[in-house]
């Protein structure tokens, strides 16, 4: 079988998803720096890869697959990462906390959205951290209230990583980026905190990731 490669960018949030995954699923894989500063995912050969040009993309089982959360779902269903529940009820609540924040925060926050808003604002002066910050704070608080149907036991939903801590890291890695505050928010901090201690997010980490 073909090597898994994953061609990501260090500071994707959609690819810093795929990287927890691969790594809960104990898959290794070769990492294929896609340059989205430099703007390699507007070149042919990115393309080529993705029409949308986004990252992540990953080969993998003789597949190209496109799509942090479609990849996260396969991967889920392949390698029985029990990410979501399975009774339907359960498993719809948990992916109304990962959607809060995949669906609704990242979209609007990515940085070339921000930028586009930044172009468009003559007189913004705080701009893109303040687009960031006016969308990433209140989503995060609505996410921190969700959280309070749950036990922390330790993470979002259970003893077990799912498909909420998985999105939900990144974004608070975003987050701390642009400096939201988070200290009215204990249940998502409580997360972070386990999180930061668990081998499969720690190697994900965008630090372990810089491109040298």
């Amino acid at each position: 079988m073909s090597k898994t490669v994953l061609f990501d960018y260090w500071r994707s949030s959609a690819s810093y998803r795929v990287r927890i995954a691969l790594n809960l699923a104990g898959i290794d894989y070769d990492a294929v720096v896609v340059d989205l500063v430099g703007g390699e995912h507007r070149g042919d050969e990115h393309i080529a890869r993705n029409p949308q040009g986004f990252v992540p993309v990953l080969d993998i089982d003789g597949l190209r697959l496109t799509q942090s959360l479609a990849i996260l779902d396969y991967l889920d269903r392949t390698r029985q990462l029990n990410l979501l529940p399975e009774d339907a009820a359960e498993r719809a609540r948990v992916q109304a906390l990962a959607y809060a924040i995949a669906v609704d925060i990242h979209p609007v926050c990515n940085l070339s959205v921000a930028r586009h808003a930044t172009s468009l604002s003559k007189d913004a002066t705080d701009m893109p951290g303040g687009w960031m910050r006016h969308f990433i704070r209140p989503g995060l608080q609505a996410f921190e209230t969700m959280l309070g149907e749950f036990e922390q036991a330790p993470y979002c939903v259970g003893k077990r990583p799912s498909l909420a801590d998985i999105c939900l890291i990144p974004q608070v890695y975003n987050a701390r980026r642009w400096q939201v505050d988070l200290s009215d928010m204990p249940r998502l901090l409580g997360v972070e905190a386990d999180c930061a201690d668990h081998p499969a997010f720690v190697a994900a980490h965008p630090d372990a990731h810089v491109p040298q």
